[in-house]
């Protein structure tokens, strides 16, 4: 097993980040590194906080985890300073400052139900399936009450009304 310098490291990392980023295999192919190395290296950049995407080419489609990272790296950083990150990473401000908003818009969310409230919920979806039910069993009934109807009056309309004694 081969033994990598840091520096190296850094620069294969730096190689998987925007603007330019590569893939792994297309690093693995110019490099030699193992796949399985690449992605390790990659892995530990993400654990020490920085913005390491699987998909480089779509800042869209990165993990929560990422645009987190990317949000907490600019969060000190002034406009000019913002700027030439964003230019560095092939970002726009305009998404860091809407990854801000989401991130900090999941506190708003509400949180997760109790145990009474989940059981309450439950309760609710079963009476609702229970009425739903019903309903479907009353409509069946007066759609075949109406046939019965149409059809008593297409009988007596034809052999004339049934005489009683």
């Amino acid at each position: 097993m081969a033994k990598y310098s840091e520096e190296f490291k850094e620069k294969i990392v730096q190689k998987m980040m925007p603007p330019n980023a590569q893939s792994i295999a297309q690093i693995h192919r110019d490099t030699g590194v193992s796949e399985a190395a690449l992605y390790n290296w990659r892995n530990q950049s993400k654990n020490e906080g920085r913005a390491v995407p699987a998909d480089p080419s779509n800042p869209e489609n990165w993990s929560a985890q990422d645009k987190l990272a990317v949000v907490i790296e600019t969060a000190s950083l002034n406009e000019q300073a913002l700027s030439e990150y964003c230019r560095k990473k092939g970002l726009y401000v305009e998404q860091i400052n809407r990854w801000k908003e989401q991130a900090l818009g999941g506190y708003d969310a509400p949180g997760r139900l109790s145990a009474d409230e989940r059981k309450e919920l439950k309760q609710a979806k079963k009476q609702k399936r229970q009425i739903e039910k019903e309903l479907k069993r009353k409509e069946k009934a007066l759609a075949e009450t109406a046939a019965l109807l149409v059809l008593s009056k297409k009988c007596n309309a034809i052999w004339g009304e049934a005489e009683e004694d």
